[in-house]
């Protein structure tokens, strides 16, 4: 296993990033032009949200989700590779990650069912402490 393997996990989760940023933007300026809503309707913070039906909102929160948990997961790629501990089990663990993360994503970002997403984000977010928890071992030599 070579030490940069894990950066395939570390890109796909920053390409998911882009994915969900220029759908969210297309969605709000779709959103934005067919209610031709105008600088007044921004004034305050949070205006959009408060009148973005789920459609436009979701999106948004989900590209405020993806700078929770993955910037740890983001620490750890680092951790590992600048340590070279990268082996197959970190490797599965951060594609697991990537795999849920975006299932969770395109659930937040489409139809939005919330038991579903809950599982989604908890079994990526598993992934993240998985890794987290073995490297810290490793680390204090337990």
């Amino acid at each position: 296993m070579t030490q940069d393997a894990i950066f395939s996990p570390f890109f796909a989760t920053v390409f998911l990033t882009l994915l969900v940023w220029v759908y969210m933007y297309i969605r709000r300026i779709s959103f934005i032009a067919s209610k031709k809503l105008g600088q007044k309707d921004f004034a305050v913070p949070g205006a959009l949200a408060q009148i973005s039906p789920p459609s436009v909102f979701n999106p948004s929160e989900n590209l405020k989700n993806l700078f929770e948990i993955p910037i740890i997961f983001y620490a750890l790629v680092l951790y590992l590779f600048i340590t070279k501990q990268v082996d197959a089990v970190y490797v599965n663990a951060a594609w697991v990650f990537v795999v849920f993360r975006a299932l969770h994503s395109a659930v937040h970002c489409t139809f939005n069912l919330i038991i579903l997403r809950f599982y989604l984000y908890l079994f990526s977010t598993l992934a993240v402490w998985f890794i987290a928890i073995r490297a810290a071992l490793i680390h204090f030599g337990t």
